[in-house]
Parts: structure tokens; sequence; C-alpha cells
């Protein structure tokens, strides 16, 4: 599941997961269906650059992040999934997408090492894989350091970034982007199959 920018789309991707395991599990079928749950992170960042106070600079996408990351460990522990991971379910894991630094001025492993957890996966650029193989530091945060984030939502808050909004406007503008690059991709591969059939 992809495009989520906010731990309300993540929830609901969350729910429709375990419903369908669910619905498996009374069905009779294998349980086990391996899946991940995708948050673009420096997108934030980047939608709100310049509209903040400078001490707020590259520190939204982290805290939707970190937030994200309360509602994954809280549905990991609930009984309704424990149920389910009694029938040999497994869990859906949270995947941190857009880990690369858009900002120059910012640490070029700054989004893979403020979000190094546990039962995560992050996929990053290779030049952010270059960067963490030669200097990051990613050992696993304590889990206070993770539930950090209310604060400093508070302070986006109060420097008048509407949160849902801007989590909508992102998932919109994401989905237009992944359906242009399909598109155009669709139109290479008929371009190329037309001038085959003619060189045929």
């Amino acid at each position: 599941m992809t495009l989520l920018f906010s731990s309300e789309q993540y929830r609901a991707t969350a729910e429709a997961y375990i419903r369908g395991i669910e619905r498996r599990i009374e069905a009779g079928l294998n349980s086990k269906v391996g899946s991940v749950a995708s948050l673009f992170v420096s997108r934030w960042d980047t939608a709100v650059a310049g509209k903040v106070p400078p001490e707020l600079a590259n520190r939204l996408g982290i805290a939707i992040a970190r937030r994200t990351y309360q509602e994954y460990v809280k549905l990991l522990g609930s009984s309704r999934w424990q149920r389910a991971f009694n029938e040999g379910a497994i869990p859906q894991r949270l995947l941190f997408a857009s880990t690369g630094t858009k900002d120059p001025k910012a640490s070029d492993t700054l989004y893979v090492e403020s979000l190094a957890t546990p039962l995560t996966v992050n996929t990053m650029p290779e030049a952010t894989l270059q960067a963490v193989a030669d200097h990051g530091k990613v050992d696993a945060l304590p889990a206070k350091d993770m539930n950090d984030s209310a604060r400093t939502l508070d302070d986006f808050v109060k420097a008048g970034v509407n949160l849902s909004a801007l989590g909508v406007q992102l998932q919109e503008e994401g989905a237009t982007s992944f359906v242009k690059s399909w598109n155009d991709l669709l139109n290479v591969i008929s371009s190329k199959t037309a001038s085959l059939q003619q060189a045929a």
C-alpha cells in the first residue's frame, strides 16, 4: 500500500489489511500475506519550505512519520492483531519512503537516522544509501525518541499549517504524478512496439 502521507491514511490502510486477513482466516485461507504500508516523508518538508519559521525546517516529515509509527506500534499491540497473529498472520510493516534529503543545508542522512527503528522498512535513493554507508549513524532509536512528535506538530499548527489538508493535498499530488509516470511508460511501450512492428 503506497502513497500514504499521514497517520490517518496509514490507519485506513492498516484497517483494510487486517480486515482482509480476518476474512481469510474466517474462510479457512492462508493468513500469511506479506504487505507494507508506505509512508512518504520528505515531501512534507518540501511542501512547507520557506513557509514556516527557520527552526521548524526539515522537522515536519519526521514528526508525521513518528506519529504514524506510534499508530503502528499501537496496532501491533492490540488484541485484534494478536488474534490474527495467533492464526499465523504476519504484520504489515510500516515503510518509510522518500527519505532522501531535499534540503542541501540539512544532513544527507537526516531522515534515515531519525527514523531508524525496529519492525520498519526504509527505502532510499542510491545517494542516500551511499551516504548512510559512509557516515550514517543508524542505531535503533529508543522508543521515547519516536514518541516526541506531538509538540513538534503543535508548533506547525501554530505556524499556520493545516496538517490534515496538507496530507490530502500531498496524496492527491502524488497520485497525479504516479498516473503521469504510468501513462508515460505506456506511451513509450506503445511507441516502441509500433517501431518494432514496422521494422518487421
